[in-house]
């Protein structure tokens, strides 16, 4: 086993050793344009084309983003500049804008605690844990889902002696395409995200491209994309945003432009799930069929002309029977939502990565 040693750089203050990840980019997992441009932010600041404007702003959104180290120190804190405050009401704080903490002690990650915010400051110092011996351990750190992060630095003991990069067990990277829910909305603390769960089950580095009202299956989103290397798989989940008519107008060049770059990587397709409101409202229920099936049809058709890599999954399978306990407004996913979210598609995507069918 190699030699652990302690990344240098550290910067002494308040009792504690500080760490920017900005100056180590190694320790950040999500961004795709980070090592490049070092910004807490999902799309090219300096990109090819000019984005949506929406979906400018909302890049600046870090879901999906996390640290992974290693660490034998006692303690963590972080202190942290947020480009605002908590603002929604139908989101928590600690979700919209909260870091969240899981350990790993050799018997696998489980949560053990998130930043609060009990004042509007957007420049804090909060204390992720104390514990009483200096063992190694493997941390994670969720960043907000629904705020910007202008600064973050991690806070050790200035007498630990390991501080170190944790990578994923495999290198190649899942991209999630889609809208608010895609994003995390409304996820309690950031590692309820669909995303972060199914990174964590599946230890693979995941990247969050979910755009609140703005995943419209714009070209340009889909030449971004297209211009990521080591990926692992693709999944495509835009359509309550784009609707019925919008999805078909997007998708195949959406596909089409994915395929040009990557002829052989899996793509998923997955259409919406069941909204609370269906109970009542058929014309929602009608509208959600007729985009699945759509979505079915598409891939059924480039399947049968030798397009073995493409696949489709109907988003009425993700939050079971009961899906009217499964959100915060009918619409966006709570906690239990996006767990049985992740409990659907960590499987399906285990297959798909293995050569095998989506179901």
């Amino acid at each position: 086993m190699k030699k652990l040693t302690k990344i240098p750089g550290a910067v002494l203050s308040d009792g504690l050793a500080w760490y920017d990840p900005q100056n180590q980019p190694d320790l950040m997992f999500g961004l795709n344009w980070f090592g490049r441009e070092r910004l807490y932010r999902r799309l090219p600041k300096n990109g090819p084309e000019p984005l949506p404007e929406a979906v400018d702003r909302l890049a600046w959104h870090t879901a999906g983003a996390q640290l992974r180290f290693l660490s034998d120190s006692r303690s963590l804190t972080v202190r942290v500049r947020l480009a605002g405050p908590p603002s929604m009401v139908h989101m928590p704080a600690t979700g919209q804008c909260g870091f969240d903490c899981y350990l790993d002690e050799g018997q696998g990650l489980f949560y053990y605690s998130t930043t609060k915010y009990p004042s509007q400051d957007v420049a804090q110092t909060v204390k992720l844990f104390q514990l009483p011996d200096a063992r190694l351990r493997q941390i994670v750190v969720h960043f907000p889902l629904y705020q910007g992060v202008e600064q973050v630095a991690i806070g050790i003991d200035p007498d630990a002696t390991v501080f170190e990069p944790w990578p994923f067990a495999a290198d190649r990277r899942i991209v999630f395409y889609g809208t608010s829910i895609t994003q995390g909305g409304c996820a309690s603390r950031p590692g309820m995200c669909a995303t972060n769960l199914i990174s964590t089950a599946l230890n693979m580095p995941c990247v969050n491209l979910g755009f609140s009202g703005s995943g419209r299956g714009e070209p340009v989103m889909a030449r971004l994309i297209a211009s990521m290397d080591n990926l692992a798989l693709i999944v495509l989940d835009y359509e309550p945003n784009a609707g019925f008519d919008g999805l078909r107008q997007t998708l195949p060049a959406f596909l089409d432009i994915l395929r040009q770059a990557h002829p052989d990587l899996p793509i998923l397709v997955l259409s919406k799930p069941r909204y609370a409101q269906e109970h009542v409202e058929p014309a929602l229920r009608r509208i959600r069929l007729a985009g699945a099936a759509f979505q079915r049809g598409l891939v059924q058709e480039r399947q049968g002309q030798g397009d073995r890599q493409l696949h489709f999954v109907n988003g009425a399978r993700l939050l079971g029977r009961d899906f009217d306990l499964c959100s915060v407004d009918g619409v966006h996913p709570n906690d239990l939502g996006f767990w049985r979210m992740a409990r659907v598609l960590t499987p399906v995507i285990r297959r798909i990565l293995a050569g095998g069918e989506a179901s």
